[in-house]
């Protein structure tokens, strides 16, 4: 089944050349089904790249999807076109008093800053708050995971000595657990950080369950609720070449970054990196959308009995 997306999105043409299933507005509303809805914050700067990325890996699932793409109003973005996002995006005020079957929160480049420090900190809590009410299941990526884990739990994160750059391996734990169902019992998983929140940490709050781990990238997958609330310290959502594209960054930069880890051959820059993760990727988002989502979202979204829209203090009151 197919994902549906806005008629002029421009990533649109890109996953109908990869043999992607893409249903358009107009096709969509003569289905005699209701699509999962999908709430999908994009905090990244280059947003048409990070909506390529998802839109693939929500792709390979036999559910129709109807995806609908957030940004921060108390952050002004400088990579991504005005008429890019005013098209395309929505705002949470815009969409606080509706309910989603699921959210994917990604990542953001302000894990050196203290949380209370990004500019949009204050409007992220309110998200977080209104997430218990209004998503059946939230993924949380990268730098909105250890938001998401410190805003939940207290858990606070940890700079590193160096980035942690490179496809890590990682083993599974708790294999019973449906969104870890058909993995392997070692896979690679590309990360890219600053900081981390301590396995011993996490391994301490009760509400969490490790679900993957790394000797040298930490915790990879976790979740907390049943699945309502699932965190991914690492990126199974990148592409290809995006690794490499981060490192060449930071060489013009003068960061120096070290190469990759496990992902050109040979450690050699100059040779085309190896697509390993992809199978665990799609799985994971596969499983998610199965198990979490689909199965356990009611029909009638907005009749629900999650409770009315939050009070704009309601993060406050419950910190």
């Amino acid at each position: 089944m197919p994902i549906k997306v806005p008629n002029d999105l421009p990533v649109r043409a890109i996953l109908e050349k990869e043999n992607i299933f893409v249903m358009d507005e107009n096709r969509a509303i003569h289905q005699d089904i209701r699509p999962i809805q999908i709430l999908i914050l994009n905090l990244m700067p280059l947003k048409e790249d990070t909506e390529l990325q998802i839109l693939r890996e929500l792709s390979n699932t036999p559910l129709q999807i109807d995806c609908t793409f957030m940004r921060t109003m108390s952050h002004e973005g400088t990579h991504t076109s005005r008429s890019h996002l005013d098209t395309f995006y929505v705002t949470f005020d815009e969409v606080r008093k509706k309910h989603y079957d699921g959210m994917i929160v990604t990542g953001a480049p302000v894990e050196l800053l203290p949380f209370e420090e990004v500019d949009y900190w204050e409007e992220m809590e309110k998200i977080f708050a209104w997430i218990n009410t209004h998503v059946t299941s939230t993924i949380f990526l990268c730098w909105g995971a250890q938001a998401a884990m410190y805003y939940y739990y207290g858990l606070e994160k940890r700079l590193l000595d160096k980035k942690l750059f490179g496809l890590f391996w990682h083993k599974i734990y708790n294999r019973k657990v449906p969104l870890v169902r058909g993995f392997d019992d070692s896979f690679l998983m590309p990360h890219s950080r600053y900081t981390d929140v301590l396995p011993e940490d996490i391994a301490a709050c009760r509400e969490l369950t490790i679900l993957a781990q790394s000797k040298e990238a930490g915790v990879f997958l976790c979740m907390a609720e049943n699945g309502k609330k699932i965190f991914v310290t690492g990126h199974p959502e990148y592409g290809r070449t995006q690794l490499k594209r981060e490192y060449e960054r930071d060489q013009k930069k003068g960061l120096g970054t070290a190469i990759p880890k496990n992902y050109f051959p040979n450690d050699d820059p100059t040779k085309q990196p190896k697509l390993l993760w992809r199978a665990h990727a799609n799985n994971l988002y596969t499983n998610w959308l199965n198990y979490y989502v689909y199965q356990s979202t009611p029909y009638d979204l907005d009749g629900t009995p999650w409770g009315e829209p939050i009070p704009d203090n309601y993060a406050e009151k419950n910190k």
